[in-house]
């Protein structure tokens, strides 16, 4: 993706990429400058030819919401649009195809831009949603002004909030891990309070289950539990960020999970570094994703509602066995991702975007076929994986 630049313009702050590039608008949280309001970068397709001047465009784009006072602060978020949003809206007031995309436990939401970036590409009519959950990213600051405990419930609430001020009802839920968990509850929220959601809405749930999740239940080393743990007990501040890496290796964790928490660090006003996220809040996120257990949802959702589910070739969760097939038994679809572990948006993209595709439009989309990044097939690991192990690794651990 092209670089973005950002252009003030009669005091406000607009992203002008090249007329190609997908969109990013993005609105940093407010709680972080102790304010109660947001302050919103609008996307514009077109490239402005200076920073004091206007340009007038026969076809404008959607504009999202301007900046509205809110009693409680909002997430941060990002809306990741193609270019041909300002094309795909049916009449005054009507937002485009909208999919939200959650990330997990320990994530953030540049964990899944460059998923939202390829989903745009391919269907260049649609924007995603990209928000930090409380406690993560730079949604942390918010924690000490965010109502209610920090748990799924709230989480989900928070993001329907975000949409609510952002006046979207999304066609899409994609959630990966704790997020599927957070899409599965906005989803329950919905079917609590109205037996027919306003459009259909397909709901997508990326390796994880429904159910109870212990960590007992998930096989392998660098257990996210293990982790939230581990770094509860690290002691702050941290001298550098090289200490922390050879922490965690000597409690068995692997260099790249080490190096992967090691970024999350930020300086501290006292010297020395302290976590960039709520690590608490992040505990009791956690806790309660152990413990939620959404099957009744799966049960009787809302009509109009579709949930679809998607399991890793090799994933740290055990799926076979009843949940599996209780949840096909439920009338649910589980697609089984190759060439994946867990972290199945950064794995295999390519096989994802494949796997989710045909829910985002009934027709191929030309763009779709002739983005190079798109056409792939999904069996092929080779080509299909875009990101370089090292990279996967540093930035994809989430749960």
């Amino acid at each position: 993706m092209a670089a973005e630049r950002l252009i003030h313009n009669a005091g406000a702050a607009y992203f002008a990429p090249p007329r190609r590039a997908a969109v990013r608008v993005k609105a940093s949280s407010a709680a972080r400058a102790h304010l109660n309001t947001q302050t919103i970068h609008r996307g514009s397709p077109l490239p402005s030819t200076a920073p004091s001047q206007s340009r007038v465009d026969a076809h404008p784009p959607p504009q999202q919401p301007a900046a509205v006072p809110s009693a409680e602060p909002l997430l941060a978020y990002e809306i990741v649009q193609g270019p041909l949003v300002r094309y795909s809206t049916i009449g005054p007031g009507r937002a485009p195809p909208t999919a939200v995309l959650v990330h997990g436990i320990l994530g953030k939401r540049q964990n899944m831009l460059s998923f939202a970036r390829r989903l745009v590409e391919g269907f260049p009519h649609w924007q995603v949603v990209v928000a930090d959950l409380r406690c993560h990213g730079e949604s942390a600051g918010l924690s000490h002004a965010l109502r209610g405990p920090h748990s799924l419930e709230t989480a989900a609430n928070d993001v329907i909030k975000l949409l609510s001020v952002l006046k979207l009802f999304p066609e899409m839920l994609i959630g990966h891990s704790f997020g599927g968990k957070v899409v599965l509850q906005m989803t329950k929220h919905w079917s609590a309070t109205a037996r027919r959601v306003p459009r259909p809405v397909q709901v997508w749930v990326l390796d994880t289950l429904p159910g109870e999740v212990r960590s007992g239940d998930m096989g392998g080393a660098d257990r996210p539990a293990d982790l939230i743990s581990t770094l509860q007990r690290v002691p702050l501040p941290v001298p550098n960020r090289q200490w922390l890496i050879s922490h965690l290796e000597g409690a068995g964790f692997s260099r790249q999970v080490a190096a992967w928490a090691a970024t999350n660090l930020a300086s501290l006003p006292s010297g020395g570094l302290g976590w960039a996220f709520d690590l608490p809040g992040i505990a009791q996120m956690f806790r309660s994703y152990e413990t939620a257990d959404l099957w009744p949802l799966l049960a009787a959702p809302a009509d109009g509602v579709t949930v679809s589910f998607v399991k890793a070739e090799r994933s740290t969760f055990r799926w076979g066995g009843s949940d599996e097939a209780r949840i096909r038994a439920l009338g649910h679809v589980v697609h089984e991702l190759p060439n994946a572990g867990h972290w199945v948006h950064t794995d295999n993209p390519a096989g994802l975007f494949h796997i989710l595709a045909p829910s985002f439009s009934s027709e191929p989309d030309l763009h779709a076929q002739l983005s190079p990044r798109n056409n792939v097939v999904a069996s092929h690991s080779a080509a299909a994986t875009v990101s370089s192990a090292g990279s996967r690794q540093l930035t994809a651990l989430e749960l």
